[in-house]
């Protein structure tokens, strides 16, 4: 519940119990309110009501820093403390604040404290001091005009948090914080971040009739379209960042001029400052007097100032010069300011280690590749970032530049030389005005430091440019458009001439990761159609191309292959492209056009690898900073690309893998070897779309077939989507709720109160219109089924046939379940790094792990037509090609047989690993034996997996009767004390954190309690003696369970004993078995403890899972004998339109 609500709750509650005093009654809400929020301020502020007489008084409250508190239990208390925040005078709502901030008291607390803030529980003033001890008015809030207007508005709190709740929380933060030193560039950060959320809050309702101008003036430059609601709310946040950034640029602009100056800065003066004609235009289009006021932005704009105004300006700008606190300074605050559209947009903090490195390694190829003796610095070369942010690729070029002349023996040219450089050939484009003017702020501060100042009297500006950098390269069929603002002209011109007619032979940076939907022009658009087909590799699939990346990559290509004939693009960016289905036609158009192709790549992938090197130590994202330690989830990779005059074909790339913490120091040590010892050659493969990633895969693994070309037809998994109402693991409840659901004297919002995400409406789903629609056609109790929802996990599905009740009901999929028939679950890429498809079921299933599932069937069922043209034979048909048919029936085997030697194959260790490469790219291929008994003993093999992997069924020796040796001792459920457990006083219930609803109820799990330990003399006698029973010796045993095993706890009385470290460790589908089970039945998630039956399943599962891996020699050796003697498959070549 926001804080607000609960502040706004509590006093209504107090007052309608009629029995409260007006003004100290309700003093425990508001010092709840400021406790909440104390909490979360860096450093954290704690409030005190009712302080000790100083000599002024007793305030009624005072904001203390935690560090005023002793922490030693016997510690005594620090005598003569003074809240360093200042102290609060509260009054009853019928107060008025402004009268009492007026009062004799308040000046004797401001005089003795330096900060007051003075409430009467609706107003809100603070109050201090200027350098001189002038008392000063600082900020205010107002949540209502007059006491009967803020009771009465306690009656519906869920307005007054539309209306109020953002800007009044952020008001209170910087409240709290207000007399904290500002000094660190991210503390000023976050307080200029804080008032520009205030702003953006005012203006996000506002009508903007005064904006229209510039608002139609950036459609036209940008090539951008602000429609609709995120369209409106970019071009607001666009405006008010220009705003902030255009202040906080002027002021240290302002400093430079001023540095011991003892004046205040004034933020209207900040046009003056900013000198370049564009970002001028743009912020006295935004910061007008006029529309200032009508915004109601002046007040905002002037705390502002005034936060300027208290910042240490000489520890700040120590920091400042530091040379990158101007990025450290900028994604701090769009963090803090607006960190969905931050997420929205894709902008990241490039980590100087690897911007260091790209520029060295540019710096490197030209010289070493394209013979450019002094690499950057040669007059001849052409720089471009297309997406420069906040400047920092250009900063560093611009240091390289330096650097080299500097070697070269530094004259009192020097300095000329490198602003020549900063004006004529080195340039960025950039399409969001905020870091815009950011990057002319940093670049002419780099500038200034380097004695290479801009001159003012002759207008010079470096050349960073206002403009999208993916449209404007080719000259328009149609005349200029003519452009509202004459500096928005002569940008885009000036932009264009770039483009057109500069030599460019460096592109580099870093591409945006996501963009604005309104940048879509077809200009821009059509740029990744040149990769939408192949010549030979196997044509694109899936949606990867629209990845904006892919379009800067293009506008690259291009640039340096098909204009200027030479050069180097260098970007980092999603490394999907490397090896991605989508990208085949992108690969091979590389592999024909550039001379030389590096790739580092930097993993860091949350989806493929977890974050964890090959070793499981930690492998953060390469963009992981202190502001965002997660960084992006994505993996990502360096690519320079070298195109020559002298052209010829990059057959190979040189590649290498760059893991761990310690990935970013690696780069930079590395940025001046030479580019051939640290890589691996790799020749990417045609059969697998020119795949850049080194893999492993067997010799002959491309001769064998597919599995679509073994069985045709699959159907992907089906896609709940509102798994609160749909599914269930008791089919008793799933049957009540549904019943709830069709029930037409329940009304929607009971129903919403029964399973919330059924009435929750999205794009695709009108959640009123679809419960109206299927009430009028009633329940079909009928479609009540068994539903595979993950690995070992079976639960009960309604599934509606119509609507989208189910987010993807999969109609097709649905006929072809019935009893007898069998499925493969397998991903045409498999997402992460180890391969563990080819999961057996019998019932509709969801989809596993990350992307769409295909279930192969073994059958189909027969439909009306054909079981018409066969005289009513329903008899359900054979998916099978007609190889696979002409193959069976060659060896005089079975379609059974077939089915289960695929099985085999999918499960064989050796096969995972030594084709591991080739598995991440496509479909598994599966060798065929060929001889009948090679494949008998294969399918053998096959019906014992696809057993195990089957929960439904019990398994003789495994689940049910006489047990194993080796598995009895696995699983039990046991109490920590040794005494019997009583499920029915709840022994069983899961409560050691193994699962939580996330975010839209979504279930993520939890650490749970695991204790890993040894195995008992007992454990391992019984695990030596079954091991012998399978003809493994006991090494062989405990090498393929674990070396350790582990006790999973329920709770703080019993657990499950006994589960060997691999078995525990063991995933399929994606999934980590056991835990996720675990995780979808904590008591607080399942609403009640485990029956018996459930607390047995899971050492069912167990013991399934470890007899699954004692399998693996015999599996291994299955898989070696068909390698030596194989089917020859005859690929048949589909030919390319």
């Amino acid at each position: 519940m926001n804080p607000l609500e609960t502040y706004i709750r509590e006093l209504r509650e107090i007052r309608s119990s009629g029995a409260a005093v007006k003004e100290t009654s309700y003093y425990g809400a508001l010092e709840n309110l400021f406790s909440y929020i104390g909490k979360t301020l860096k450093p954290k502020v704690r409030r005190i009501l009712q302080l000790q007489n100083k000599g002024a008084g007793i305030p009624d409250g005072g904001f203390f820093t935690w560090d005023q508190f002793q922490k030693g239990s016997d510690a005594e208390p620090l005598p003569g403390q003074m809240p360093a925040h200042g102290v609060i005078e509260i009054k009853s709502t019928s107060a008025d604040v402004w009268q009492i901030a007026q009062s004799e008291q308040v000046s004797k607390y401001l005089a003795t404290y330096h900060q007051v803030l003075v409430t009467n529980y609706r107003d809100f003033v603070l109050l201090g001091r200027d350098g001189a001890g002038k008392r000063l008015e600082l900020e205010t809030y107002r949540l209502a005009a007059s006491e009967s207007d803020f009771w009465a508005a306690t009656a519906q709190p869920q307005k007054i948090i539309e209306a109020h709740g953002e800007c009044f929380i952020e008001y209170l933060k910087r409240v709290m914080l207000h007399a904290a030193p500002l000094a660190a560039p991210e503390d000023v950060a976050w307080f200029l971040a804080s008032y520009a959320r205030d702003a953006k809050a005012r203006i996000e309702d506002v009508d903007l009739p005064a904006l229209t101008a510039i608002r139609e003036a950036l459609e036209q430059a940008l090539g951008i379209k602000f429609d609709g609601q995120k369209g409106d709310h970019f071009f607001r946040s666009t405006l008010v960042q220009t705003l902030f950034y255009g202040i906080f640029s002027a002021w240290v602009l302002w400093h430079k001029e001023n540095p011991l100056c003892k004046d205040a800065f004034d933020w209207k003066t900040a046009a003056y400052y900013l000198r370049v004609p564009i970002i001028q235009a743009l912020f006295e289009q935004v910061s007008a007097p006029t529309k200032l006021k009508s915004l109601g932005l002046v007040e905002v704009l002037d705390w502002t100032g005034m936060a300027l105004n208290r910042v240490n300006r000489a520890a700040f700008f120590d920091t400042f010069q530091e040379g990158h606190a101007v990025q450290y300074f900028y994604e701090p605050f769009l963090e803090a300011f607006d960190p969905v559209l931050r997420k929205e947009l894709g902008v990241w903090y490039t980590p100087t280690e690897v911007v260091q490195y790209m520029v060295a390694r540019v710096d490197t190829v030209l010289r070493e590749e394209l013979n450019i003796e002094d690499g950057l610095a040669d007059p001849r070369v052409y720089v471009l970032d297309p997406c420069c942010g906040t400047g920092a690729y250009l900063v560093e070029v611009l240091k390289r530049i330096h650097a080299t002349l500097k070697d070269q023996g530094s004259d009192a040219l020097l300095g000329d030389d490198l602003k020549r450089a900063a004006i004529e050939r080195v340039f960025g484009f950039e399409i969001l005005p905020a870091p815009f003017v950011v990057a002319h702020l940093q670049l002419g501060l780099l500038l200034q430091n380097l004695d290479a100042s801009l001159s003012e009297k002759k207008n010079e500006r470096v050349s960073v440019y206002l403009t999208n950098a993916l449209t404007g390269w080719e000259p328009p069929q149609e005349p200029k458009t003519k452009l509202l603002f004459p500096e928005l002209e002569a940008e885009r011109d000036a932009a264009e001439h770039v483009k057109r007619e500069v030599k460019i032979l460096v592109i580099l940076g870093n591409p945006p990761y996501n963009g604005f939907a309104g940048v879509a022009v077809d200009e821009e658009r059509d740029l990744s159609n040149a990769y939408r087909t192949a010549k030979r590799a196997p044509a694109p699939q899936g949606q990867g191309l629209n990845d904006l990346s892919v379009r800067f990559y293009r506008m690259g290509e291009r640039r340096i292959v098909e204009k200027t004939g030479q050069g180097v693009v260098c970007f980092i960016s999603n490394y999907s492209w490397l090896d991605g289905l989508s990208f085949t036609g992108m690969r091979e158009r590389y592999l024909e056009a550039f001379d030389r192709i590096w790739i580092d790549c930097l993993n860091g992938d949350k989806y493929k690898t977890g974050k964890l090197t090959p070793e499981g130590a930690p492998d953060p994202s390469i963009f992981s900073t202190p502001f965002n330690p997660e960084g992006i989830q994505v993996g990502t990779a360096i690519a320079l690309l070298v195109k020559k005059q002298a052209h010829a074909n990059a057959d190979a790339v040189r590649f290498r893998h760059l893991w761990g913490k310690t990935k970013r120091a690696q780069l930079l040590e590395t940025a001046i070897q030479d580019g051939k010892s640290l890589y691996q050659e790799v020749t990417p493969p045609l059969q697998l779309g020119f795949s850049l990633m080194p893999g492993q895969v067997q010799s002959d693994f491309l001769s064998w077939p597919l599995l679509p070309e073994l069985f045709p037809v699959s159907f992907p998994g089906v896609r709940t989507s509102r798994d609160d109402v749909v599914v269930d693991i008791d089919r008793e409840r799933l049957v009540q709720r549904m019943k709830q659901y069709f029930d037409s004297t329940i009304s929607h919002e009971e129903m919403r109160h029964i399973a919330p995400g059924v009435m929750q409406s999205t794009a695709r789903f009108n959640a009123v219109a679809v419960r109206d629609c299927l009430i009028k056609r009633g329940f079909l109790p009928q479609n009540i089924v068994r539903y595979c929802y993950r690995p070992f996990d079976a639960r009960w599905l309604y599934w509606e046939p119509e609507t989208k009740l189910l987010d993807e009901k999969r109609s097709e999929y649905f006929p072809h379940v019935f009893d007898g028939n069998l499925w493969i679950e397998a991903h045409q890429k498999q997402p992460m790094e180890r391969f563990d498809r080819g999961y057996v079921v019998r019932v509709l299933a969801d989809n596993f792990g990350n992307g769409l599932s295909s279930f192969f069937p073994l059958y189909l069922a027969a439909s009306k037509k054909q079981a018409g043209l066969l005289q009513h034979d329903k008899s359900p048909l054979l998916n099978l090609s007609a190889q696979a048919i002409g193959y069976i029936d060659n060896l005089g085997a079975t379609e059974h047989g077939f089915f289960y030697h695929v099985v085999t194959m999918l499960h064989a260790p050796t096969y995972r690993t030594e084709n591991a490469g080739a598995l991440r790219q496509d479909w598994p291929r599966v060798p065929l034996p060929n001889a009948k008994e090679l494949l008998l003993a294969s399918a053998e093999l096959g019906r014992q997996v696809a057993a195990l992997l089957d929960s439904e069924h019990a398994v003789s020796g495994v689940t049910s009767g006489t047990i194993r040796a080796e598995l009895k001792v696995i699983g039990g459920v046991s109490s920590v004390d040794g005494k019997g457990l009583n499920p029915a006083a709840g022994d069983l219930a899961l409560t050691v954190g193994w699962g939580h609803a996330g975010k839209g109820g979504v279930t993520m799990p939890g650490k749970g309690k695991v204790i890993e330990r040894d195995y008992t003399p007992e454990e391992r006698q019984a695990i030596a003696e079954g091991a012998a029973a399978l003809g493994l010796t006991a090494e062989r045993a405990f090498e393929h369970l674990g070396e350790t095993t582990c006790d999973v706890y329920l709770n703080t009385l019993a657990y499950w004993e006994n589960i060997p470290a691999k078995v525990w460790d063991y995933t399929i589908g994606g999934y980590q078995v056991i835990k996720k089970w675990l995780s979808y039945r904590e008591q607080s998630l399942l609403g009640r403890a485990l029956t018996s039956e459930e607390a047995r399943e899971v050492r069912d599962i167990a013991r399934r899972i470890a007899a699954i891996l004692l399998l693996k020699p015999a599996l291994d050796a299955n898989y070696a004998a068909v390698k030596l003697a194989t089917y020859v498959w005859h690929i048949q070549e589909t030919p390319k339109e």
